[in-house]
């Protein structure tokens, strides 16, 4: 037992230092996957970037893994009918299940194991959310071979004591991005809509030049059939199963945020349209109050004071105290490192302020 208490410390430690180094995130899924390969005992996985206000994966870091069966994996993901999705983890309330607990001993119940692990060897799969502060920065999948068994409570207990700190790694790394400053760098950022067009399986169609030159920049390690990184797939395939739109936002290895606005095509073929464009001040805001690890009523607060609102205003609106109102203020510009609105209003839309048309005060 002693042993194993001293795997969990080292692995926390070791967690903490790449927190502290700011690396990319997928660098730092490599990092995470080489760190807990053993201690965990897995013989494939995944790690997900996620956008932290839907919680779409929008970007993927495998090993062990068969990059052909990724299309079927997004598509049982989104389907919504298993009790092993990552949403339905979180609906849940956990941050950590496993196949063989969630079903009861009995995999064959999951839909997931029926049509994707079973056949591909797996006999267990541990699915860990890395949710923190109301965003959901990431999530991991780790796959056993059949020979080695199930996940064991001590595998669990350390899964469930990583997941925190491996959250607020992520959301560091997503605070980094957001705080840039400078141009992007890239010789082709984007600045105007490119468009993607992918066929009923999600695979890619065509595309305008625009989007060709975003696809180079957004390519995983592991190349896939549909031809389009994790972000355009999930959003395309979110769109297509509930025949609406669907937006995602994406950073891009070189520091753009992006929105990824999905919506199925007239002609009944299937087809999916993916627009992607820079993201807009007030579609990166929610992101960086999420980022700043403010509380939920900090959030609200934050919310109104960049909208431009009095302090007398947030408080009736909200149903609080003009002094609880100050005190959340206080702690916003704490927590954000700012001292006043006007520069709460800068740091969180970035260099984009003109863009809001509300005065700062």
């Amino acid at each position: 037992m002693a042993k194993r208490r001293d795997i969990e410390r080292e692995v926390l430690g070791t967690i903490a230092e790449l927190s502290a180094a700011q690396l990319p995130t997928a660098e730092l899924f490599r990092e995470l996957h080489a760190l807990l390969l053993d201690p965990l005992g897995f013989d494939g996985g995944c790690w997900h970037g996620t956008d932290p206000v839907t919680g779409f994966p929008t970007s993927t870091v495998a090993d062990g893994l068969d990059p052909a069966q990724f299309e079927q994996a997004v598509q049982l993901e989104l389907q919504g009918e298993d009790t092993t999705t990552f949403s339905a983890i979180r609906a849940a309330g956990r941050r950590v299940q496993t196949v063989d607990r969630a079903t009861d001993g009995r995999p064959e119940r999951s839909v997931r194991y029926r049509e994707l692990l079973h056949p591909c060897g797996y006999g267990d799969e541990l699915r860990i959310n890395f949710d923190l502060g109301g965003g959901r920065w990431g999530s991991a999948a780790f796959m056993r071979g059949h020979g080695r068994g199930r996940y064991e409570p001590a595998g669990l207990r350390l899964a469930e004591r990583v997941a925190a700190p491996i959250g607020a790694a992520l959301r560091r790394a997503h605070l980094a991005t957001l705080r840039r400053t400078g141009p992007v760098r890239s010789a082709e950022p984007v600045h105007a809509p490119a468009v993607v067009i992918l066929d009923a399986q999600g695979r890619l169609r065509s595309a305008d030049a625009g989007a060709r030159e975003l696809i180079r920049r957004m390519a995983e390690p592991a190349a896939r059939p549909c031809g389009v990184p994790t972000g355009f797939l999930t959003v395309a395939r979110q769109a297509a199963r509930t025949a609406g739109a669907s937006d995602v936002r994406v950073c891009t290895p070189d520091g753009q945020w992006l929105t990824l606005h999905a919506a199925p095509l007239d002609g009944g073929a299937g087809e999916v349209a993916v627009i992607a464009s820079p993201a807009s001040p007030l579609q990166r805001l929610p992101l960086a109050i999420l980022a700043h690890g403010l509380s939920p009523r900090e959030q609200q607060v934050a919310l109104h004071a960049v909208r431009g609102t009095s302090t007398k205003d947030i408080a009736a609106l909200l149903h609080l105290t003009v002094a609880t109102v100050q005190q959340h203020v206080t702690a916003i510009l704490e927590k954000t490192g700012v001292r006043n609105r006007r520069e709460l209003v800068a740091l969180l839309t970035a260099d984009h302020l003109p863009a809001l048309g509300l005065p700062p005060t």
